[in-house]
């Protein structure tokens, strides 16, 4: 039986994480909520919902990974898949069956979730995070020839590959971190189309122009850093 977890970084998303945590399919055998410094009721309705609540204090994306990374680490039984989702809402968990479907039956090492044009709810991305991903995976494209059309959030890996990836980055940088580090290790890989509808509150990166741009530099300096690191 594949041994499935999930890690779901959330910074006060009281209003959506539970509907996250229910929606997720019971193949899953823990999910996995690092609160990032919340100050609202997202860690006490995550446990409510049947969730393990993890505390990061440090801000960042990547430090609520990390931490759950961490958490796992720790553990006596390891799993064999994570699988990665954010806590607002935006993506259907129940479609997690179609993330790690071909690690599971076709044997891959890596699945991202591609937010489709045709499947996204208008208004669900905005349109610097249509440009972004646009740019990011086309730059992808032409340094690594790599198939990548979006750095959607939702995604699922191998966790010993995971664990070869040596993830750094603390902040905006995550996602595009493991697909460029996925390439440079020759992971197998492919995306799975999934829908996408606007978000419960307000995004603490695209909702705001500072968060934003932040993201921006940060993505296009992983890739500028990977395409002339030998």
């Amino acid at each position: 039986m594949t041994k499935i977890k999930v890690i779901i970084p959330a910074y006060n998303e009281q209003d959506s994480i539970a509907h996250v945590i229910k929606g997720i399919p019971s193949i899953v055998n823990e999910v996995i909520v690092v609160s990032n410094n919340s100050t609202d009721l997202t860690e006490t309705n995550a446990k409510q919902a049947g969730a393990t609540v993890l505390k990061e204090p440090r801000k960042g994306y990547g430090y609520a990974c990390l931490k759950g990374m961490e958490y796992i680490a720790n553990l006596t039984e390891k799993p064999d898949i994570i699988v990665f989702l954010d806590g607002d809402y935006s993506d259907y968990p129940e479609e997690l069956t179609k993330i790690v479907a071909p690690i599971i039956e076709d044997n891959l090492d890596f699945v991202v979730g591609s937010r489709v044009k045709e499947l996204r709810e208008n208004g669900s991305m905005t349109k610097p995070q249509i440009f972004g991903n646009w740019l990011a995976t086309n730059l992808m494209t032409l340094f690594f020839k790599a198939k990548f059309t979006d750095l959607g959030p939702f995604r699922a890996i191998k966790y010993d590959k995971l664990l070869a990836l040596n993830m750094e980055d603390k902040t905006y940088g995550w996602t595009v971190e493991m697909q460029l580090k996925a390439l440079k290790q020759k992971l197998s890989y492919t995306e799975v189309p999934v829908n996408y509808r606007n978000r419960i509150g307000v995004s603490k990166v695209s909702g705001t122009i500072k968060g934003s741009i932040f993201a921006g530099i940060k993505i296009l300096t992983w890739i500028f850093k990977y395409s002339f690191k030998k």
